[in-house]
């Protein structure tokens, strides 16, 4: 059964919007494509967590490294740290470039998208819920790594009181919900990356041209965020801040790099997404 079969006829309100963006949690996450990437996102912190475990058990490794993976030998909490430190520069923006960058190109190209726009919603409100489904979309995916370290680390490592990065202690009950604030600051870290994919999606009717350049986009972005040559430019990058959660594992929590990346994620939308809503509501619709 094709999505114009299933899809209500939304109204121009907000019981319109909220159904409008229903079916686009549904369209997304009920692709197999979609639960392959979250697969892998789940593997990861268990692909860490055995590495981390070897290499700690091995009588010719000292458990040395980077400061979330030596503490993860200490405490398995800290491979939540450790897995969205690794995931957050390569995997969760590839997955999120491929969800976003064919949120609208990928429905041009099947045909569904002319069926969602004779419907009264309004493109305005059509490309609102693709953003606000792409936006639940870095919440789920940053969820599947967080559960899956916890649970990893819990099996691997001990639990138990918390050494942070600034050498302050706090207890288990405390790091939790540090664990799930961290995780909460790299999906919204994530939001700018979203809007980017919205607007590149608008440009295309091809869902593959639209994903591939937005997954190039986030590739090349990052290799220039990594230049020194460009320390006027890096600041205006959107992933130049990314890494700043780790200032969250200190106490007091250090904000200004968080607050920084927040704030520049919030410019990359009102900018990427005005330009989307621009494109998207002038654009000719035949397929």
């Amino acid at each position: 059964m094709s999505r114009a079969e299933t899809l209500p006829m939304p109204t121009a309100s907000a019981g319109g919007f909220l159904a409008l963006f229903r079916n686009e949690l549904h369209l997304t996450f009920r692709r197999l494509r979609t639960q392959v990437l979250l697969g892998i996102l789940a593997l990861l912190p268990v692909l860490i967590g055995v590495v981390v475990k070897l290499n700690t058990d091995s009588p010719h490794e000292g458990g040395g490294g980077p400061s979330f993976i030596a503490q993860t030998t200490q405490n398995g909490i800290f491979l939540i740290f450790t897995a969205l430190a690794v995931a957050l520069p390569v995997f969760l923006p590839m997955t999120v470039g491929v969800v976003a960058g064919d949120a609208v190109a990928g429905e041009a190209a099947t045909g569904t998208l002319r069926y969602l726009l004779v419907a009264p919603a309004g493109r305005t409100r059509l490309l609102a819920a693709k953003f606000t489904a792409g936006m639940a979309f870095c919440f789920a995916a940053t969820a599947v790594v967080t559960a899956s370290a916890l649970a990893t680390g819990a099996l691997l490592f001990p639990l138990g009181d918390v050494t942070l990065i600034s050498g302050d202690t706090i207890g288990f009950a405390d790091a939790l919900p540090r664990a799930l604030l961290v995780a909460a600051v790299v999906a919204l870290s994530l939001a700018g990356l979203v809007a980017i994919g919205l607007f590149v999606s608008t440009l295309t009717g091809s869902g593959i041209a639209a994903m591939a350049a937005t997954v190039g986009l986030v590739i090349t972005v990052q290799i220039l965020d990594a230049f020194p040559q460009l320390d006027a430019v890096r600041p205006f990058l959107f992933p130049h801040y990314w890494l700043s959660f780790a200032d969250l594992l200190r106490a007091p929590m250090y904000w200004d790099g968080v607050l920084k990346d927040l704030g520049l994620q919030a410019a990359y939308v009102a900018v990427f997404g005005s330009a989307a809503w621009a494109r998207f509501t002038s654009r000719d619709i035949s397929a």
